[in-house]
């Protein structure tokens, strides 16, 4: 099994080949139901059916231009997400990891436009996770995904939700940007306050620090906004996204308020992929399902998952907490949450185990009702026989 590759991801041994909706099947014809959707990107689930159509009709006509020529989707796409997030411009980017290696470099450039190139440092939260690449990972926080690739970026470490000590180190640091997810993805779900987030924002502008907001996992209306941070009614000065943004194709942007939308001079970042044709098309066949509604769907049956877990929590003493928003939830256990999702896996629920003791929970969009009451009675059934997990209340009759 994976002849060929470096030996970077824990595999199982299905190969799936097909999917549908909310549903994966497998080469031999087991379905599973997919409450992982790629790691919260496939939004649109599988096979659906206008995604496929549209794109069947780009790869015959232009897959790839460079950004050096037009063609008809980039400022369509540009457009629509700076009046969804507020901003004034955008740069797409292949990848989440690109879009924040964008964003922190947009960040060094405007310190040296304001005249204080000295501010290179960044503040960020622990349990935080930004990316992979050499500036992305300098803001990760877990010591596993950075000890061996030190020394990275200065970076100075706050707790999520104090206040204090975000003020102390963006006073005493004086860094170029305060970088954060709204809602922590690999971190355990966790959210940030809405006290935090506005204060945050006061704090940035007080100190002519940019606000970074990575909203790569928990935006593109995961939450049912389109950005989590507008729950809290505030609007960072870049935000990063990517993830759901193609409905399965790499694809990632990061936006600027119109402050900043001309940071960047002709030469100064660039991608050769990045922004074609065929994910700009794809990400337009999102963007049009978001305009149609889809979101109420996200609110619906993320309000529909939320009570089913929080039953289940009420039942079954393992379950410590239900956390998130939308279709973006976490599941926090006792014990053995690595256990329990795999578990999960062998009775066709794809979920997945995250800062060690949240089941991630990030369905696709297009999740229906009865994908809901699927997974809850699977995870159900898995509880009620998973090994240390007793029921605490009698079943329903």
């Amino acid at each position: 099994m994976d002849e060929g590759l470096m030996k970077t991801y824990g595999r199982t041994e299905e190969v799936f080949v097909d999917g549908h909706g909310a549903r994966l099947v497998t080469g031999d014809g087991r379905e599973f139901l997919d409450f992982l959707a790629g790691i919260a990107v496939s939004a649109l689930g599988h096979g659906h059916a206008h995604l496929a159509e549209e794109l069947r009709d780009q790869v015959g006509k232009v897959v790839h231009l460079s950004n050096l020529f037009r063609h008809p989707f980039t400022e369509l796409v540009a457009t629509r997400l700076c009046k969804l997030t507020g901003m004034g411009a955008a740069f797409f980017t292949n990848s989440g990891t690109e879009a924040m290696e964008c964003a922190l470099k947009l960040a060094r450039k405007a310190m040296h436009v304001r005249g204080t190139p000295e501010r290179t440092s960044f503040v960020a939260l622990t349990g935080g996770f930004h990316g992979r690449s050499m500036g992305a990972l300098s803001l990760t926080h877990s010591e596993k995904y950075r000890k061996p690739f030190q020394p990275l970026q200065q970076t100075t470490w706050v707790a999520p939700d104090d206040i204090d000590a975000l003020a102390a180190a963006l006073r005493d640091e004086r860094p170029c940007a305060f970088v954060a997810e709204p809602i922590q993805g690999e971190g355990g779900i966790r959210p940030l306050s809405t006290a935090f987030l506005q204060a945050a924002r006061e704090l940035c502008t007080a100190t002519g620090t940019l606000l970074v907001h990575d909203e790569i996992q928990s935006g593109c209306g995961r939450t049912g906004r389109f950005l989590a941070a507008q729950e809290a009614g505030v609007t960072p000065d870049v935000v990063t996204l990517a993830k759901p943004i193609a409905a399965g194709l790499p694809m990632g942007a990061c936006l600027a308020t119109p402050a900043l939308a001309d940071t960047f001079q002709k030469g100064e970042h660039g991608s050769t992929f990045a922004g074609g044709p065929l994910v700009c098309r794809a990400a337009l066949v999102f963007l049009r399902e978001v305009e149609n509604g889809l979101l109420d769907n996200v609110a619906a049956r993320g309000a529909e998952l939320r009570a089913g877990l929080e039953a289940l929590q009420r039942e079954f003493a393992m379950l410590r907490e239900v956390r998130g928003r939308g279709l973006m939830l976490g599941l926090r256990v006792h014990h053995s949450g690595e256990a329990l999702q795999k578990a999960l896996y062998r009775s066709g629920l794809i979920v997945n185990c995250t800062a060690g003791d949240v089941l991630r929970i990030v369905p696709p969009f297009v999740l229906t009702a009865e994908d809901v009451q699927d997974g809850l009675g699977i995870l159900r059934q898995t509880l009620a026989v998973f090994p240390g997990c007793q029921s605490t209340t009698p079943p329903a009759a």
